[in-house]
């Protein structure tokens, strides 16, 4: 009995003296937030500031290790800086488990098990990033900010990514590629930063801290240097490392999801490039705001401004408040007196186009809409921003159910113009507008001649024409009337290109006229802190794993970077 004691004690020493592999290797920390600014130089290279925000677990190990991906190998490692909560770090050495990255190492400022902080790095001077555009004359990037190993990281990381363009990119000229999946917006906010360069920043609050995502930009090739711009072989394209075939195979997949994004949403793409709207009035509210006019609506759906244009002017010769004296050029003369009950911008648009000199006219019109949106926005104060687009949108619907169930040719012709403010709505009004009319004639109402002052007097079958209903002749008590029409297909192609042409006269240049607008109602975002100094500290026990950043070629191309592991 007593040798069974002495060896279960002696057992018990041996196991309680073995250090245990699992506590030496147990690494775990949230990626509270990771905030990444890649600037693009005029000079063709890149400088990317990182600032990482880390809780350390209790039960894990210090955080004394931090790897950080690059780009490219092509940097200057000597010019690279590190701060943990404000205090710089010397120990900054390339990293044995990235490729190409950077390992920075805290020292005494480790974070401890319990304990948060933020690390900040700048990679300046980092070149080889651009590649040759899918479009001519343009260049292109795409680019992963640095991620963790899934076994060491856990819990959602508020991520925020802002491309920099060169200096001197205008507003119009670049566009973004299609954002990576599952991430809550397709486009990226679009501003000015502090220096004046346009700024793309994508935010995800709900991401991870060990997922590869990838962003991408183009931008005419002018705003950087000839020859920057590379033209990549198929492997270089594709990345391919001969001993990563499981790499190899996420990318192509990536590239493909990328491909089919691209191609998908480029009409997308073009006209968010046209976003007027103030990102907050999407904050939610609750119920639907009624009651705003098809002008306002339209501004709710950012219809493009040209076309909301074009809708005041109708309301206005509909209400007999104005014509249209020349088509080429357009002028409109206003009613004198007005009628009462005119809206505000009803008012502003007369005064506007009562100017014979073309910039003031548009600067004028650039203040109507302007106001318009500024109308709007205060109109959607506490309602549900979704619910009223859904409201609205069914009123369309709801307009053109009311043409194609008229049971005449003249009802469906009243019918469409007392609703036309509402059908122009629609984004495929044109093809509604043919639809409907393309085997019936079109009674003209009354107020056409208002709007088309070279149509003829005289339509259909010689029926004279002077904007009112005529008695059928040898009829005169059937109370029938002859109105003036047009074969259904010409007046839908007459209606169509009249109101294309008119919306081109108004605006000439929608992008310039739009941004313009844009400017005040839905301006830049601040810029994003990137003082090193301000950047708060990382504090991480052992070495956690992490991943590298990449930057390749346009949408054809994957970026193949691995993640990695201590």
């Amino acid at each position: 009995m007593r040798r069974r004691r002495l060896t279960a004690i002696l057992l018990l020493l041996v196991l309680t003296l073995i250090p245990l592999p699992a506590q030496a290797q147990s690494y775990s920390f949230s990626l509270d937030a990771e905030t990444v600014d890649l600037y693009l130089e005029s000079d063709g290279s890149a400088r990317v500031e990182y600032s990482l925000s880390f809780t350390n677990t209790s039960s894990s190990q210090d955080i004394d290790f931090v790897d950080i991906g690059v780009p490219t190998e092509s940097y200057d490692l000597s010019r690279v800086q590190a701060w943990i909560d404000g205090v710089p770090l010397s120990d900054i050495s390339s990293s044995p488990y990235v490729e190409p990255g950077i390992a920075v190492g805290l020292d005494a400022l480790a974070i401890r098990p319990g304990q948060s902080g933020e690390l900040a790095v700048v990679v300046p001077g980092i070149e080889g990033i651009f590649y040759v555009g899918d479009e001519e004359g343009s260049v292109s990037l795409r680019f992963s900010p640095t991620w963790f190993d899934e076994d060491f990281v856990h819990g959602a990381t508020d991520l925020t990514l802002s491309f920099h363009l060169p200096p001197g990119v205008k507003p119009d000229e670049p566009r973004w590629h299609a954002a990576p999946g599952g991430w809550p917006q397709e486009a990226p906010a679009t501003g000015l930063d502090r220096d004046g360069r346009v700024v793309y920043t994508w935010r995800n609050t709900a991401a991870n801290g060990y997922t590869q995502y990838i962003f991408g930009a183009s931008f005419p090739a002018q705003y950087v240097p000839s020859g920057v711009a590379q033209t990549p072989s198929l492997p270089q394209r594709l990345n391919i490392d001969p001993g990563a075939l499981f790499a190899f195979a996420c990318i192509g997949l990536s590239a493909i999801f990328v491909i089919m994004g691209f191609f998908s949403n480029t009409k997308a793409q073009q006209r968010r490039k046209l976003d007027y709207l103030p990102p907050k009035i999407s904050i939610e509210g609750h119920g639907i705001k009624r009651g705003l006019t098809a002008v306002e609506a339209a501004i709710l759906l950012e219809t493009p401004l040209d076309r909301v244009l074009t809708m005041v002017l109708f309301s206005l010769i509909k209400k007999g408040a104005g014509k249209v004296t020349s088509e080429t050029p357009l002028h409109v003369e206003s009613s004198t007196p007005l009628p009462e009950g005119l809206h505000q911008y009803e008012i502003d648009f007369l005064i506007a186009m009562s100017e014979s000199d073309t910039p003031a006219r548009q600067s004028k019109l650039q203040s109507l809409s302007i106001d318009l949106v500024r109308t709007v926005q205060n109109k959607m104060k506490g309602f549900s921003l979704r619910e009223t687009k859904d409201y609205y949108q069914a009123i369309v619907k709801k307009a053109w159910q009311q043409v194609e169930d008229s049971a005449t040719p003249e009802v469906r012709s009243e019918r469409f113009a007392e609703t036309l403010e509402w059908t122009m709505l629609d984004d495929d009004f044109e093809g509604g507008t043919r639809r409907v009319f393309r085997q019936q004639p079109v009674f003209l109402p009354p107020w056409w001649w208002l709007y088309r002052p070279s149509t003829p007097r005289t339509t259909g079958a010689g029926t004279p024409s002077l904007g009112k209903p005529q008695p059928v002749a040898g009829s005169p008590s059937s109370g029938k009337v002859s109105l003036p029409h047009l074969p259904g297909s010409d007046f839908a192609a007459s209606l169509v290109t009249g109101i294309q042409t008119t919306a081109g006269k108004l605006v000439s240049d929608l992008t310039g006229f739009t941004s313009g607008v844009t400017k005040t109602t839905n301006p830049p975002p601040p810029p994003p802190k990137t003082t090193p100094s301000k950047s708060g500290g990382l504090s991480s026990g052992g070495r956690p794993g992490c991943a590298c950043a990449c930057a390749c070629a346009c949408a054809g191309c994957a970026c193949a970077c691995a993640g990695g592991g201590r």
